[in-house]
């Protein structure tokens, strides 16, 4: 303990204070386009090598931080990313993300939806009802799969290289229809599709008879965090009406980047 308490002394003035030290780990963490290993965060925030272990060691184990696959760098752990969601959904947030999301359902005249990933799923955090009778129910906190959804292909277009090969490696391409991609390399080239076009297509890959059409939305450092989307019987609206909203899609996402 001595040895770290004179460490600590010797850190320079841009160091955080030692109450705040966490919450600055826990945001460099957040900000950082890739995993960060201990020693870049302890060089980020000028602190120690001993104390930037013991902090770490602390927040992975009550789960604000947790180790990438590879295990050599730190990201958001469930409790980050859960406090996270808690404050986009909170009540003044919403309000206003709901209201933009109401005109866009009314202007589309399907179901429209806000996601975020969550492990190996997308959840839906926001959704505003299509008028219709006929319409496929799927209500705020369902998680659904990445490589059989408009919402799930979006963001998984979005991850670096390596970040996503890690992911198809361990997630399974479960059929859920006929329609289902299942094929690891038809999967990568459906990705790639989606990264040069900007949106991702759900072609009754997840439920027989539904379409749905998905575009990112970005934080103030260009990250992609969620996505919006909308989901439509292929009795009502067909994949190639459903293109035709894709620029009022594109600008609603823009908008809603804005309320982060």
């Amino acid at each position: 303990m001595d040895s770290i308490g004179r460490e600590d002394d010797a850190s320079t003035d841009k160091a955080p204070q030692n109450n705040l030290r966490p919450l600055y780990i826990l945001k460099t963490v957040a900000e950082a386009a890739a995993p960060l290993s201990a020693l870049e965060i302890g060089q980020a925030l000028d602190l120690p090598k001993p104390t930037i272990h013991r902090l770490l060691q602390t927040l992975e184990d009550d789960g604000w931080l947790m180790r990438d696959l590879g295990g050599r760098g730190f990201v958001a752990g469930h409790l980050l990313r859960r406090l996270a969601a808690n404050t986009f959904s909170g009540p003044g947030l919403r309000r206003e993300r709901m209201a933009i999301l109401q005109r866009l359902a009314s202007e589309v005249g399907e179901t429209c939806n806000i996601s975020m990933p969550e492990g190996d799923a997308m959840v839906y955090v926001d959704r505003v009802e299509t008028h219709w009778p006929l319409r496929i129910r799927l209500p705020i906190g369902s998680r659904v799969p990445l490589h059989c959804t408009a919402s799930g292909k979006t963001y998984m277009a979005t991850l670096p290289q390596s970040q996503l090969s890690r992911l198809l490696r361990r997630v399974t391409l479960t059929a859920q229809t006929p329609h289902t991609i299942t094929e690891r390399d038809a999967l990568v080239a459906e990705l790639k599709t989606t990264r040069e076009r900007g949106h991702a297509e759900d072609a009754q890959e997840m439920i027989e008879g539904m379409i749905a059409l998905a575009v990112p939305i970005s934080d103030n450092l260009g990250r992609v965090f969620g996505t919006l989307s909308f989901h439509a019987p292929v009795q009502r609206l067909t994949l190639d009406d459903a293109r035709l909203h894709l620029p009022l899609l594109t600008r609603t996402a823009a908008e809603l980047a804005e309320t982060v």
